[in-house]
């Protein structure tokens, strides 16, 4: 019986097709009791080495023997803005290089490709003390993964995580070869790729062509891959069982009922606010004129795309029937673990959730971390001096060893950077700093300087050279020194603002360990009652789901699962007049050579989440038949609580990928090379 991410189910077990499971940990018995399929050891690990992780913050495939890379076209938007300037817009325009010269080295896109799990739950417990102080166990702790992913590093050479899971009840290192030199070779227009806009989003029928293309190089030349995903030609049918490989990015199935209720009325209105305000800063400055609307799309993109997913988690959490089947699960789970003599104490694991959770409500908003990206580039310089004089083991996490190198190469990134975007951003998040502490804080007056949040802004972004990669890589070179004897004005500012940061880090950090400890008691507790631990929360790491593709009811009325060219014709007829319903010239042009039958869209019932986006959908033989690219608006509760009655994942049919390459975009040569 499966209950860890319904960890409070009492007796029952998961629910349909629920399940985001490890590679090293798949549900063959499952699988074959409920699908009649049981997945080789060559089956997984072909799949598993096929698939990517994208460091922007989602999920992609290799889909040719000479490096050919396919995610989506929002993922790749990151890419393609940076790409972008005044007299090339990639975003609007699309892009097909036609040859291996023409294609575009992103300037600073990580790949990931997972090549071995390994459970070094042993080592790092035994590391922690048994009686140490929740700040020493943290300490401890680690200091013992730094040490794992060093001597994997320096060992293999590979990039080496060692991630938490089950709550911390186990920890396993995961090995990755990294692909730096990333090339894009194809994208569509974001009018194809997002048909229908802001309105559609989470919803669904959906006819996008959400895919973008990329290349992995080595030693300058196109990677040669012996893993890759062949295309099925046929697509999908009604019934049928794939497969997702991906990584999504953080649920909460495991929290208590006072942790969702923390979310609900107190981290996700926060949260929700932060969005709103956001959007409204970059639309207003979006208005200046065509170059300024251009120079922030892709950030106002990602924030109107949060602040739809948080509205719909919210919304979910605001339902009294979520918190009731929740409340009903732990209800049971208490109930087992204080009839058992062995596991009386676990019930005092829920008392110190919920303590956390209070104080985590009183520290919303205490932050000095200020949203603009020379801000962020200064703070990165500044804590990097100092962690650097530290042993490995006792710096914070993402200045260790093992991360050097990603870290530089963000760091290092010849991305554009807008001056007037940043005072604007800047600006914004100083007036959210003196709403949040008070105009009179000691700190809200150092930070303002005695000027008012735009002139301070104007004036910190005008004494700044951090927009120079010569300058960020001298700070580089140099020691703490060089950052104490800075007259940088971002350097300046952070180097008064660390103080207070590490102290509010040091806080979140004994925090988020009480919470670790305590739901590593119950996750063992969960495990020692039914004999497994099923599957672990999600941690934007390479898992397996499956379901199958089926259509479902929305207001009475039957969502058939797949779409077709002719829909999205059809839709943009229903919507004239309406811009995000305008297909591109390209579409029009080529309608007539289009069969409009092929299949485009399709819906399926795999558990997925954010950071799943671009993950690669495959039959039982492991050929890629699709590509996620969303949630319908129903899933958005799949953070916390699965269901497969409404909520589908939402995938571009691979079918549909190729007849558009051919037919509307020209891209024979690039058809006919995938898969191959």
């Amino acid at each position: 019986m499966t209950l860890l991410t319904a960890p409070f189910a009492g007796v029952s077990e998961t629910s349909g097709d629920e399940g985001m499971y490890l590679f090293n940990e798949l549900p063959t018995e499952l699988l074959q009791s409920r699908h009649d399929f049981q997945p080789s050891q060559a089956w997984a690990d072909a799949l598993r080495l096929s698939s990517v992780r994208f460091n922007s913050g989602g999920s992609g495939s290799f889909i040719s023997s000479d490096g050919l890379v396919l995610t989506n076209h929002h993922v790749a938007s990151d890419t393609l803005h940076k790409l972008s300037s005044e007299e090339r817009n990639l975003i609007d325009d699309g892009f097909l290089a036609k040859s291996i010269d023409q294609e575009l080295k992103t300037p600073d896109l990580e790949l990931n490709q997972l090549v071995a799990i390994d459970d070094v739950t042993q080592r790092v417990v035994a590391a922690v003390d048994a009686d140490a102080s929740v700040a020493d166990a943290a300490s401890q702790r680690r200091a013992v993964i730094a040490e794992i992913e060093k001597e994997s590093t320096d060992e293999t050479g590979l990039r080496s995580d060692v991630v938490t899971l089950f709550g911390g009840s186990q920890y396993h290192l995961y090995q990755y070869k990294k692909y730096t030199d990333v090339r894009l070779v194809w994208a569509p227009e974001t009018a194809a790729a997002f048909f229908g806009g802001d309105a559609d989003n989470f919803e669904y029928p959906r006819y996008c062509l959400d895919a973008t293309i990329m290349r992995v190089y080595e030693d300058g030349k196109p990677a040669q891959l012996k893993n890759f995903l062949r295309w099925d030609t046929q697509g999908v049918h009604d019934g049928e069982l794939v497969f997702v490989s991906g990584n999504p990015g953080r649920t909460q199935r495991i929290f208590t009922v006072d942790a969702l209720k923390f979310l609900r009325d107190s981290r996700l209105p926060y949260v929700l606010d932060f969005l709103r305000r956001k959007e409204v800063m970059l639309q207003q400055f979006g208005l200046g004129g065509a170059e300024d609307t251009r120079r922030a799309r892709d950030e106002l993109f990602g924030v109107q795309n949060g602040r739809k997913a948080y509205t719909g988690m919210l919304a979910g959490l605001q339902d009294p029937k979520t918190i009731a089947t929740k409340q009903q699960r732990e209800s049971n789970l208490l109930a087992a673990i204080n009839a058992d003599p062995e596991l009386s104490e676990v019930a005092n694991a829920f008392t110190e959730i919920a303590a956390v959770q209070l104080e985590k409500k009183q520290m919303l908003g205490d932050t000095v971390s200020l949203r603009s990206r020379l801000f962020e580039i200064a703070m990165t310089l500044v804590l990097r001096a100092a962690e650097d004089e530290k042993p490995n083991g006792q710096r914070l996490r993402e200045f260790t060893e093992s991360g050097r190198e990603s870290l530089l190469q963000d760091l290092l990134s010849e991305a554009p950077i807008y001056p007037d975007l940043e005072r604007v951003k800047l600006a914004d998040e100083i007036g959210r700093l003196v709403e949040q502490r008070g105009g009179d804080d000691p700190l809200v007056q150092m930070v303002l300087a005695g000027k008012g949040p735009r002139e301070r802004a104007a004036e910190l972004i005008e004494g700044t050279e951090l927009e120079q990669i010569s300058v960020r890589q001298a700070y580089l070179d140099g020691d703490r020194q060089a950052i104490d004897q800075s007259t940088d004005s971002l350097i300046g500012l952070v180097r008064e603002l660390e103080p207070e940061y590490r102290r509010l880090r040091k806080i979140n950090e004994e925090l988020d360990e009480r919470e670790r400890q305590a739901y590593s008691l119950i996750t063992e507790a969960v495990s020692q009652l039914q004999g497994d631990s099923g599957y672990p929360d999600a941690t934007f790491t390479l898992r397996l789901a499956f379901g199958t593709v089926i259509g479902y009811t929305q207001d009475a009325q039957e969502i058939e699962p797949t779409t077709n060219f002719a829909g999205a014709f059809q839709h943009e007829s229903q919507h004239a007049g309406q811009t995000d319903f305008d297909l591109p010239a390209s579409w029009n042009q080529a309608k007539d050579q289009l069969d409009l039958q092929t299949q485009l869209n399709f819906v399926c019932t795999a558990d997925i989440i954010g950071g799943n986006s671009g993950s690669p959908v495959v039959n039982r033989d492991g050929e890629l038949v699709g590509l996620i690219f969303d949630g319908n608006i129903q899933s958005l509760t799949s953070d916390y609580l699965y269901t497969d009655q409404q909520a589908r994942a939402v995938c571009v049919s691979g079918v549909g990928i190729l007849h558009a390459l051919r037919t509307i975009y020209g891209a024979e040569q690039l058809a006919d090379s995938i898969g191959k």
